[in-house]
């Protein structure tokens, strides 16, 4: 190593540090019991909801996919932010208070189990779901552990596999200090990191291409198209365009990740503040993203022929900043991949131990072996598959929104649903997401998103009309 990679190295072991050590501490407020382990005793304060939901939320899709996303195609990446944002809030203003409500009336501790309760055919409900949640959301856990360690080769020009075993670890030692909570309390720290770290880089990218009308002239030269607010190439038009990201943005109600901390916030009268404190936060990582992407093709013009999009930020970190500060963003980039990785493999976990095999749901000790598990087929999952991380994470999410979404609306709203329409209404939303995704034509049209949760929802809709009485005693059974 270089003597300026070792400093580089120092300064991101030593936030690394603080980050493990905040995981640990917060092992002094457990208690082992399972309640406590996932959802730390429903006693969350709303900053740390919110700073927790942002920075799991966004995590190696933001640092790494779109940043690389802004740089192909310039400012009318603004809509994905801008819809995907508007979406966000709307699903936490119509929804989150309520299930935080109901799954605390119910006791329903995760969200597969929240799904099922109270209703016909609950057990089956609960399963599906749980399959659904380990099958997808950890591959969305394995390209936060490939997004990590793309920033570490960026640096230090390590091979992928040691960033993603070094991630597994940090990972295995946030979840088994203390479950949700260390993930929560870690997560807020690392989103204070994740806006100064991102803040910064974008001041000095743009100081570094003389101000915003010299950045604005340089794109231009490059490409006109990089300067046009309209993307190119839409075939339904801008408004498809901007629904499609705003569903996205919604698609958030099918997430157990982020919805499993609403249900851990202390009270349901906090969602509010939470989900203003999120947006917020949300949108100023978002923007400074976007910036990011755009100086990074001024200051970076050749990754798009003989690079990689995605490596813009920590390629411009090491450019641009003095060693320390770079270690500062490579702790930034990496903790909030983490962020999201130990979030969604605890919620894989609590999918198998507590909603798959329910005889093991108090074993304090099977659901740590469970979580071990989990990590284990995620670290799997990132050395031998796709190395994309704004496919990966984009596929992922469409596939638990229109899985979950349609079904999570219907049961935090207490509709009346049975086991045969909930499980119709799962596989028609996530088949019709995927064979969205898979059609080059389709999937050019709109976010997959939008279909899939359409889909299930136009399920639930001819179930409504065609088995009304079954559908009216369901939630009584």
């Amino acid at each position: 190593m270089t003597t300026n990679q070792i400093w580089i190295a120092v300064t991101f072991i030593g936030f690394m540090l603080l980050f493990t050590g905040v995981g640990i501490y917060s092992s002094t407020q457990k208690q082992n019991d399972t309640t406590d382990y996932l959802l730390a005793g429903r006693n969350v304060n709303p900053w740390f909801t919110a700073l927790s939901a942002m920075s799991t939320g966004q995590s190696g899709l933001l640092f790494i996919g779109q940043v690389g996303f802004a740089y192909k195609a310039g400012i009318s990446s603004i809509w994905l932010i801008i819809g995907w944002a508007l979406g966000d809030y709307i699903a936490w203003w119509l929804f989150f208070r309520k299930l935080r409500e109901v799954s605390e009336e119910t006791g329903s501790e995760t969200v597969s189990s929240f799904l099922g309760q109270n209703t016909k055919g609950g057990r089956i409900i609960t399963f599906i779901s749980a399959l659904i949640t380990i099958a997808f959301l950890g591959a969305y856990a394995a390209a936060q552990l490939v997004a990590g360690s793309k920033a570490l080769q960026a640096v230090f020009n390590w091979n992928l596999w040691i960033g993603i075993i070094i991630g597994t670890i940090i990972v295995v030692i946030y979840c088994f200090s203390g479950g949700i909570r260390a993930s929560i309390w870690t997560d807020t720290i690392q989103a204070i990191i994740m806006i100064g770290s991102l803040l910064l880089l974008l001041i000095v990218s743009i100081v570094k291409c003389g101000g915003f009308n010299q950045l604005w002239t340089q794109l231009a030269a490059i490409d006109p198209a990089l300067i046009n607010l309209s993307p190119a190439k839409l075939p339904l038009g801008f408004i498809p365009y901007f629904i499609g990201w705003a569903v996205a943005g919604f698609g958030v109600v099918g997430q157990p990740h982020i919805m499993v901390r609403a249900m851990a916030i202390n009270n349901a009268q906090n969602v509010a503040k939470a989900r203003d404190i999120k947006v917020i936060a949300g949108l100023t990582t978002s923007f400074a993203s976007m910036g990011i992407g755009l100086t990074g093709r001024v200051l970076l013009p050749d990754l798009l022929n003989n690079g990689d999009p995605e490596l813009a930020l920590p390629l411009l970190a090491l450019n641009l900043l003095p060693v320390a500060l770079v270690g500062v963003m490579l702790a930034g980039v990496f903790s909030a991949t983490m962020s999201t990785a130990d979030s969604q493999i605890l919620s894989c976990s609590a999918a198998l131990t507590q909603d798959m095999f329910p005889q093991f749901a108090h074993s304090y000790k099977i659901v740590k072996l469970g979580t071990l598990t989990v990590t284990a087929i995620v670290c799997v999952i990132a050395l031998f598959g796709d190395k994309s991380v704004f496919f990966l994470v984009t596929f992922a999410w469409s596939a638990l929104a229109s899985a979950l979404g349609p079904l999570f609306i219907v049961r935090v709203l207490q509709k009346p649903v049975n086991g045969r329409v909930a499980i119709a209404m799962m596989v028609v939303g996530i088949l019709s997401a995927l064979i969205w995704t898979i059609t080059p034509d389709l999937s050019r049209l709109v976010y997959s998103v939008l279909p899939g949760m359409a889909a299930g929802i136009f399920v639930y809709l001819i179930a409504r009309l065609f088995i009304r009485g079954d559908m009216k005693t369901a939630n009584k059974s």
